[in-house]
């Protein structure tokens, strides 16, 4: 095809190029062929066909693109598609009239290399009509490209109309925007109004409910005193009732927090998120402490809201009550929580899962018990334990696996969203989102560091995050001042909301914004989610009591069910009851008793320490002379105080005997321990009267400086005295001594029984003392220097090697034994000397039974006056003594708890413990179902 023919073909007013690539490709051709034919003249007649289909193509894209948009979903963008096309038409127009401009300036003349030439004038071979084709080609194909589905006229009739068309729908977009951005502000002054409004009937109803609350108060005062009935009980808030049973059900079972129990609300969220401040605002008071980005919430805090006359608030088991509205008193509260806290972590943790338990009251708080927990922190820094990350995730865990918490998510509106680890938590715990509430805080910080509103709105229609959540809130909780009190933040809240760009551009609705739509969406779930649990929890109890009745009626069928403080009282009574029948003891029982026990008090200080050593004397009165020194300062010293506590062992003795269980009443023996805890306090907390030992010490003086046998019958009694001491003190050396050298030839033979080098020791050492004692009877009692060395040579003779400190070990204990046997067969001598002292032949006369006459007649004198003691004035001490050890343990509970044990108490503490829990959930669920019917 020749150049003009192909041009003429473009040019045709009914010959339109395809559409696509085909389209491309004959202007492609189009612009060569166009160009090959006028290389020769000239390469800028090339440059510019090319620009021309080029711009031709371009045309056609942008206009395909313009017409096939919709408008109402186009519509920003309709405007930048209607420009680049009406740019691109321009374009191709404008190199066509470069091109007639290019023709009518310039002459082009033929050549014959191909480096084109520009000369002057015009050549003759390049017609007019040739030109006039090639320009009318090069509009044709412009005006194609631009309009290939009809003539120019009707394109631009077309383009008239849809530019009218768009101008209309522009003003009235424009319109729509402006109506749209009055009617915003009418109705955040219109929400600000009514806002105002209801504050005012909110102070008004406080007010009411203020005077009402205090006028029940005052007319409860005049019934005080009384038990509150079913009836009364009824009549106490709901939220009371429900954090009473929430305390019952803690102390009843230690793992209630991970169990299917009774709601709460647990408010989790990153530390610094704002968690603690949410929960303030809430409550309506800055309770808890504050500190700049360290940790301050160490253990989970519960917090009970309810209505009351006074914005007051106090802890589990305390009396004491905080005026929130003080800020001395607020001060004090902060530090009293951030010390409890501080106590509860101990051992070198950081975190405790020791509950702190407090309740808030106040006019208009929403009755809620909400739980605040660390927060979720993602590095452990300095000072911190290493587990403290682990802790408070598990902690977390565990109170959000309860399927009946509902789960306040804390998330930072000013922290990038991927930087949030509260958010996976809580997903993990509750995948559905069926008892979770989002919570973004710091909304303003995030609208000042320029956050993308579509973002905000992404989080609070829930497409941003992969939890699901009940519902989204969006909240400001504070100014970033420690020192702002919650009606300033409310109200700076209020104010930030009305203003806020993001409630303008719809990124947040109406009923998302303020603490005070997010506290009435809290209450409204939580008391949906106790309406839907409590009769389950109720229906629990019911079926365990019934099991824990059965297991008594099998176990314990004819015993009343006492629980701990029931089963002291009684043991009190009974210790009481056998204290009293102390005073039917008969004084001789008194007397024998107390004698007997001074005795065995005495009767090692009288052998050891006075009898012994004076018997040592060679002449009777030497003998005398040693005893009554020794005597006369034992007495002053010692007797008087030992006789006092022996007589006050005998009292405890007697005492802790008629303690003992009979065999008949089996609930007896519970109370085993608790009788010996009373009679161990009393022996320990005795305390001697000094009047009483002052009077025994002139007694027991005076009875011993008594030396007249008067009669037979008391020199009988002290011979069989004497004898019966000296034979009880010989068996005990004896048994001494038999320890010390081991067992006999007989008891090795029959009984396979060895001595042990140190016994093989002793047994020959005793056998060269006794040659000592048969050389000589009346051997002192220690040993000569000579004596010694003498035994330990003869016993190196026989290869045993013993030092000198052996062998006078050894004759001690051989002497003692041989100085008693001498004593008793003396005193056979002595048995009916009592007429004729004088002719007794052995060196001591006799005077060594006066001795123990003297010690007799003084412990028989003693024990008579302790006995008056005792009836006078310690009988009456100790059962002063007694109540009030009984009187301390009875508030005690550890105590109690330590001393009355068995399956008994424990069957009977659980089945009165489930009985009440199971009545006040029934009264509980009665009371909600009323309130429900009347609301």
């Amino acid at each position: 095809m020749s150049m003009t023919a192909t041009l003429r073909a473009l040019s045709g007013s009914k010959t339109h190029p395809p559409h696509g690539m085909a389209r491309r490709t004959v202007f492609t051709k189009a612009a060569k062929s166009f160009a090959r034919s006028f290389g020769k003249y000239s390469a800028r007649a090339t440059v510019a066909c090319g620009a021309v289909g080029v711009a031709a193509y371009a045309a056609d894209q942008a206009y395909q693109r313009f017409l096939h948009g919709t408008l109402d979903k186009y519509e920003a963008g309709r405007d930048r598609l209607r420009s680049r096309w009406l740019g691109a038409r321009d374009r191709a127009l404008d190199g066509a009239n470069s091109l007639r401009g290019l023709f009518g300036q310039f002459g082009l003349q033929p050549i014959n290399d191909s480096k084109p030439k520009r000369t002057m004038p015009r050549p003759d071979d390049v017609t007019d009509e040739e030109i006039e084709a090639a320009l009318a080609a090069a509009e044709s194909v412009a005006y194609n490209a631009s309009n290939p589905d009809g003539s120019l006229s009707d394109k631009d009739k077309e383009l008239a109309s849809m530019k009218s068309k768009i101008k209309e729908l522009s003003e009235q977009l424009s319109r729509a925007h402006q109506e749209r951005a009055k009617s915003q502000k009418e109705f955040v002054e219109m929400q600000n109004q009514l806002q105002r409004e209801l504050e005012k009937k909110e102070h008004a109803n406080r007010d009411m409910k203020r005077q009402l609350l205090l006028q029940k108060q005052d007319d409860s005062s005049v019934v005080s005193g009384q038990r509150l009935g079913e009836e009364d009980e009824k009549k106490r808030p709901l939220i009371d009732m429900y954090s009473e049973l929430l305390d019952l059900l803690s102390e009843y079972d230690s793992g209630f927090d991970v169990q299917d129990h009774l709601p709460r609300v647990v408010v989790v969220g990153d530390q610094s998120a704002g968690k603690t401040s949410v929960l303030e605002m809430i409550a309506q008071a800055r309770i808890f402490p504050r500190g700049g980005g360290e940790m301050m919430t160490r253990s989970p805090v519960m917090v009970t809201l309810s209505e009351g006359p006074h914005h007051v608030a106090q802890f589990k088991g305390s009396m004491k009550q905080y005026d929130l509205t003080s800020e001395k008193e607020l001060e004090s509260l902060r530090k009293e929580i951030e010390q409890r806290m501080r106590a509860s972590v101990s051992g070198g943790k950081t975190v405790s899962n020791d509950v702190i338990s407090l309740s808030v009251r106040g006019p208009g708080l929403q009755r809620v018990v909400l739980v605040d927990l660390p927060g979720i922190i993602s590095t452990v820094t300095s000072g911190m334990a290493a587990d403290t990350r682990d802790n408070i995730a598990a902690m977390s865990r565990q109170y959000m696996n309860n399927p009946n918490a509902i789960i306040l998510c804390i998330q930072d509106g000013a922290v990038d969203a991927e930087r949030s680890m509260v958010t996976d938590l809580v997903r993990s715990m509750d995948p559905s989102g069926k008892r979770t509430i989002f919570v973004m805080t710091k909304v303003d910080l995030a609208e000042k560091s320029a956050v993308n509103p579509g973002r905000i709105k992404s989080i609070m229609e829930g497409k941003l995050f992969p939890m699901k959540a009940l519902g989204y809130f969006a909240v400001v909780t504070g100014r970033g001042n420690v020192d702002d009190s919650i009606e300033t933040i409310r109200q700076y809240e209020e104010q930030y909301f009305a203003t806020s760009s993001f409630f303008r551009s719809g990124a947040l609705k109406a009923s998302q914004m303020s603490t005070r739509n997010l506290s009435f969406a809290v209450s409204r779930c939580f008391w949906q989610m106790v309406q839907d649990s409590v009769q389950q929890q109720a229906d629990t109890f019911r079926a365990h009591r019934y099991n824990l009745e059965s297991e008594w009626k099998n176990t314990f069928p004819r015993l009343r069910e006492l629980d701990r403080n029931e089963l002291f009282e009684k043991g009190k009574d009974e210790i009481l009851d056998h204290l009293a029948e102390l005073s039917r003891i008969q004084p001789h029982t008194w007397e024998a008793n107390l004698v007997e026990q001074l005795w065995k008090e005495m009767s090692t200080p009288v052998v050891e320490d006075i009898y012994f050593p004076a018997a040592q004397g060679t002449t009777a009165s030497n003998f005398n002379t040693r005893a009554d020194i020794r005597l006369r300062n034992w007495a002053n010293k010692d007797l008087p105080l030992l006789s006092v506590q022996a007589g006050w062992e005998v009292l405890l003795g007697n005492f802790a005997a008629a303690l003992q269980p009979d065999g008949k009443d089996k609930q007896s023996d519970l109370f085993a321990a608790l009788k010996e805890e009373v009679v161990k306090q009393c022996r320990s907390e005795h305390v001697a009267i000094a009047d009483a030992v002052d009077r025994l010490r002139v007694i027991q003086m005076n009875t011993l400086e008594d030396r007249a046998v008067t009669n037979a019958h008391q020199w009988d009694d002290a011979v069989k005295f004497m004898e019966t001491t000296l034979t009880s003190q010989l068996k005990t050396a004896q048994d001494k001594s038999r320890d010390m050298v081991g067992p006999t030839a007989t008891e090795r033979w029959f009984y396979w029984q060895s001595k042990s080098s140190e016994q093989s020791d002793r047994d020959a050492a005793v056998q060269e003392l006794n040659r000592l004692l048969d050389a000589n009877k009346d051997h002192p009692e220690r040993l000569a220097a000579d004596e010694l060395t003498t035994v330990r040579k003869n016993l190196e003779t026989r290869s045993v090697s013993v030092t000198d400190l052996f062998i006078e070990d050894t004759w001690q204990h051989m002497y003692r034994e041989h100085f008693l046997t001498n004593a008793l067969s003396n005193m056979q001598e002595c048995k009916k000397a009592f007429y004729h002292r004088e002719l007794a032949t052995s060196q001591l006369r006799c005077d060594d039974v006066v001795l123990f006459w003297r010690i007799q007649r003084m412990l028989h004198i003693t024990g008579n006056a302790l006995r008056q003691q005792i009836e006078s004035s310690e009988a009456r001490n100790l059962a002063r003594q007694v109540k009030q050890i009984l009187d301390s343990l009875a508030h005690n509970p550890d105590k109690k708890r330590q001393l009355i044990t068995g399956r008994q108490v424990e069957l009977a503490e659980e089945l009165k413990r489930v009985r009440s829990i199971q009545e006040k959930l029934d009264t509980f669920i009665s009371t909600l179902q009323e309130e429900k019917r009347s609301g």
